[in-house]
């Protein structure tokens, strides 16, 4: 090698090499940063205890007759509602007690026992109750949904979801409930399925060229022409290429034949994508950080948004801002979000998502600070009690007498619960919400720390969140939060010193990128006249 080419490498060696060196400097603060959070997390069970998810029982119910289950509700002072369909044929007339069981429930003994009274013997109910099944000969329960104060009892009538009547009830609490009227059918509503609005592409956004596009809000750009759908992340109508393709039915159609939707969540941007003379929407999520795009469909039907503003979560699956995202298998579609439930630690969220046709529950544990959902539940009916104890069934479409219920111990009970012993501590003048929302912040630093360098913005994330952290948990400094601040401040010095280096870096890359770009462009256009010329 000559003593030129040494000279003109050696200073991409020196930018290269001090870039890596800030890269495991990164790396180590991280480590540390682990290291701490860990031992501020067991610090902070110890302080404010700690529910771990668990099987405490499998407990049965037993009804007088075979019976397909349908759901369950929690009416408070430990008492259970069964609702249930008895087996066409088997009786002519239907009681209340062919429909729904009474039970109270021993969390200490975590057993059912059929209560001798119950609210449900109300005069004005058990009528309208005999009314509606006299004259509406297709009835079955359908389901119990609380909203607020109330609850509702919905009964399909008819062969569409949309066939319901409702019984409504005033919970009183301490099991006791007082009857409304079934006058409400209009009151029984699921809550919105979008936290976000969706906003129609318009001929203002249009592109036009040789590859025709449609910008969204000039940070996306789409079309359905030439045979597939196409997502670019440059404004180029000279190219058809992109980041994202697949096919299209109808080959020949042109920009404005196709319906495109967007919203924009954080750096996620979501399109709902209707291509000419198709009938299902297809529906995508992009990610500005990491340049990617991935189709999830389940976010036709529901969608809202995760806490902290995390990300989105959907019936079978999340995606976070940071790009992370996992989809769950299962062979359930048509899902609509019923309720969210936040933990009182602030830690854990539940969210419910039902099949008004098939009864079918998914839930979905998010947790704040690991930042994922482990396992969803699939079941047919689900209830909380306050002090947190989950019971479920999977009782399918099977008639029978003998109900197994599941009870799990969950954290997400009425209050937090908490030993006592430890007021006078740092962490408990500090507060648990305010300690796990500085842990999940400071998880996402470390969650950036494992992303690749082609993240957009990567360094200048990292520096702008910790110092966000730093800025905000005053206490973070303290030893008895186990001072994360130290390794915030050494993360930071890093990340800001990494951002110019990288800048360098890229700049080196980008150079090399054109050079291969112009060398592979020759050798093409050498190839191509060289198929025309005579072999010698």
């Amino acid at each position: 090698m000559s003593e030129e080419t040494q000279g003109a490498e050696a200073p991409e060696q020196l930018e290269g090499g001090t870039y890596e060196v800030l890269r495991r400097r990164l790396q180590k603060h991280g480590d540390d940063l682990r290291a701490r959070l860990s031992k501020l997390n067991s610090a902070r069970q110890t302080v404010f205890g700690a529910v771990e998810p668990s099987l405490v029982a499998t407990e049965r119910i037993s009804t007088e007759y075979n019976c397909v289950a349908r759901d369950i509700v929690s009416i408070g002072g430990n008492k259970l509602l069964f609702g249930y369909n008895v087996q066409m044929g088997l009786k002519a007339i239907t009681d209340v007690a062919d429909v729904f069981g009474c039970y109270h429930y021993d969390n200490g003994e975590h057993h059912f026992a059929k209560t001798e009274t119950s609210p449900l013997d109300d005069p004005e109910f058990q009528e309208d109750f005999a009314y509606l099944y006299k004259y509406y000969r297709e009835t079955v329960f359908a389901k119990f949904l609380v909203i607020g104060p109330n609850l509702y009892m919905a009964f399909r009538v008819g062969k569409a979801v949309e066939d319901i009547k409702c019984f409504k009830w005033l919970l009183l609490g301490n099991g006791e409930m007082r009857y409304i009227g079934n006058r409400f059918d209009h009151e029984y509503q699921f809550p919105p399925q979008r936290d976000f609005e969706w906003t129609r592409a318009h001929r203002g956004m249009y592109r036009e060229g040789l590859h025709p596009h449609v910008s969204i809000e000039d940070r996306l750009f789409v079309e359905t022409v030439g045979g597939d759908l196409t997502v670019k992340i440059e404004d180029n109508t000279e190219s058809g290429e992109g980041i994202y393709e697949e096919s299209v039915t109808n080959e020949d159609q042109t920009l404005d034949d196709a319906e495109i939707h967007y919203a924009v969540v954080g750096s996620l941007i979501l399109l709902r994508i209707l291509p000419y003379q198709e009938k299902d929407y297809r529906h995508l999520v992009y990610n500005e950080k990491t340049k990617t795009v991935t189709r999830i469909d389940s976010i036709a039907n529901s969608c809202v948004l995760l806490p902290e503003d995390h990300g989105i979560i959907f019936s079978d699956g999340y995606y976070l801002q940071t790009g992370e995202t996992k989809q769950f298998q299962n062979e359930l579609s048509d899902m609509l979000f019923e309720r969210r439930v936040a933990s009182p630690n602030g830690e854990d969220f539940l969210y419910a998502f039902y099949n008004r046709l098939s009864g079918h529950y998914i839930l979905m544990p998010y947790n704040l600070i690991t930042q994922g959902v482990e396992t969803p539940i699939v079941c047919n009916g689900h209830t909380l009690f306050d002090d947190g104890e989950l019971v479920y069934f999977r009782d399918g479409d099977d008639a029978q007498k003998h109900h197994a219920l599941q009870i799990w111990q969950t954290p997400f009970s009425a209050e937090l619960k908490t030993t006592g012993e430890h007021k006078d501590s740092f962490l408990f003048k500090v507060g648990n919400a305010d300690v796990v929302r500085c842990m999940a912040e400071c998880y996402e630093v470390l969650n950036l720390l494992q992303k690749d360098d082609s993240y957009e913005g990567l360094y200048h994330d990292v520096a702008n969140k910790t110092g966000d952290i730093i800025d905000t948990y005053f206490w973070a400094g303290d030893e008895a939060a186990q001072n994360l601040r130290a390794a915030l401040v050494e993360i930071k010095g890093a990340a800001d010193s990494a951002i110019s280096e990288f800048e360098k870096v890229s700049q080196l890359r980008e150079s090399t990128r054109r050079q291969m770009k112009e060398v592979g462009d020759r050798a093409t256009e050498t190839t191509r006249r060289a198929r025309g010329l005579r072999p010698d």
